[in-house]
């Protein structure tokens, strides 16, 4: 039953994640907490205490970068390194899986605003021999981008070692270079996992996303979106990575994979054509708040297509009687908070590397964190989801960070279904 647990989450999972509180690696008795000058508008004290917090419970290591306004706060917290112990530093580039949705969005929206895309317009009018019959004359280019298209995703068959031996799939896929037009193929291939017109998160829409850029623009999309929408932004340590490595300062990436893989093993190196416009970027969690800043205040789109962007659809089937706390949009989604909060954003997962970031919607008030260790969830014989005081932790930082309110526990009867958002499980 537990196994057959693991394969559920697997196919649930799309960029795959989790591990225990007090995983089987040993945390070492090494820890840092860094910190940027003082700011009168945001507890420091509070916020690396938290963060600490999140490092106690079973974290690796992390980062985060808080912003109030014009003041910052920036920490860092256990290991980069399991081996040698090397501390975590705050200014570490990190991937940042699914959060790459957001500014291929951005690069789509824009082409939107020359007239040259239009969002609710049949996906074969632009790659009719790639999205050919019914779904190009259905599928829209706005319900790729709001994951209401009803394709599947393409990692399992892309990576169909998951379900059975993650560590030798993970391991034979570290230096494979994938073609964006045959991952979109076994998307396409693959059992729908929900009628067209309801919300199914799937990575095949972002590449297919990316490919219709190159269609209208005539560019690579990659290049396009750097030097369009990352450029543009000012963003200095965020691209596509050239090759399966990092190129700059950066923590190792470990994957547990539900306690399939222990100990945990680092994926920092590892070739990214896998994941593209859906997921390939490499970041800081100052860039990061930068960029969703620049976003939010109607600096790197117009108003109409901002407006479009920030136009949502509910991420799931709430139970009854319960609001929907996280509403999805164009590569950006809405989410309430345990302490009641909305805010915009989105999170990000690759094998090793988990990271969120959140703002309040004039961009004022903002959260992104980056950590090492992914999938640390674990199930019990009984096939059951077994307490998780990384992912509770994860939640009362970010939380609190953003709410500026004491951090605490997680409400367990909180509406927002974690399991949907933060640590990236479905993203």
């Amino acid at each position: 039953m537990r196994l057959a647990a693991v394969a559920s989450a697997v196919l649930l999972s799309l960029a795959v994640g989790a591990v225990p509180a007090g995983a089987t690696a040993p945390l070492p008795a090494t820890d840092s907490v860094t910190a940027a000058s003082a700011m009168s508008g945001l507890d420091r004290s509070a916020l690396r205490a938290s963060l600490q917090a999140f490092h106690q419970a079973g974290m690796y290591g992390a980062y985060s970068a808080v912003r109030d306004g014009a003041e910052h706060w920036r920490g860092a917290v256990g290991v980069a390194d399991m081996d040698s112990g090397r501390a975590m530093r705050p200014d570490y580039e990190h991937r940042v899986g699914s959060i790459t949705k957001t500014f291929t969005s951005v690069a789509v929206l824009q082409q939107v605003a020359r007239g040259r895309v239009d969002l609710d317009a049949p996906v074969g009018d632009y790659l009719p021999e790639l999205v050919p019959g019914e779904r190009g004359r259905k599928v829209t280019v706005r319900m790729l981008l709001n994951h209401t298209s009803g394709i599947a995703d393409y990692i399992l068959p892309a990576f169909p070692g998951l379900a059975t031996d993650p560590g030798k799939a993970l391991d034979e896929g570290r230096f494979r270079k994938l073609d964006p037009e045959e991952l979109v193929r076994l998307g396409l291939a693959a059992e729908p996992p929900a009628p067209r017109g309801t919300h199914s998160y799937a990575n095949t829409n972002y590449l297919i996303a990316g490919l219709l850029l190159e269609k209208v623009t005539g560019q690579d999309a990659e290049s396009y979106i750097t030097r369009n929408v990352i450029r543009k932004a000012g963003l200095r340590h965020t691209y596509f990575p050239r090759s399966a490595r990092i190129s700059g300062p950066h923590a190792k990436m470990y994957e547990s994979f539900y306690g399939t893989i222990e100990p945990a093993r680092d994926y920092s190196v590892y070739d990214m054509s896998w994941a593209g416009t859906a997921g390939a970027l490499v970041s800081t969690m100052n860039d990061l708040n930068d960029f969703y800043r620049l976003l939010l205040s109607g600096r790197l789109l117009g108003a109409a297509e901002l407006r479009e962007m920030k136009t949502t659809v509910p991420a799931y089937e709430p139970a009854p009687g319960q609001e929907v706390a996280l509403r999805y949009g164009l590569g950006l989604y809405t989410l309430k908070m345990p302490s009641s909060g909305w805010y915009w954003g989105h999170d990000g997962g690759v094998f090793g590397a988990g990271t969120w970031a959140l703002s309040t919607e004039d961009g004022r008030r903002q959260a992104a964190i980056g950590y090492n260790l992914m999938k640390y969830e674990r199930f019990g014989e009984d096939g059951r989801p077994l307490p998780d005081p990384i992912g509770t932790a994860l939640f009362g930082y970010m939380d609190g960070a953003l709410s500026g309110a004491p951090v605490g526990e997680v409400d367990a009867t909180s509406p927002v279904p974690r399991r949907l958002v933060a640590p990236e499980q479905l993203r």
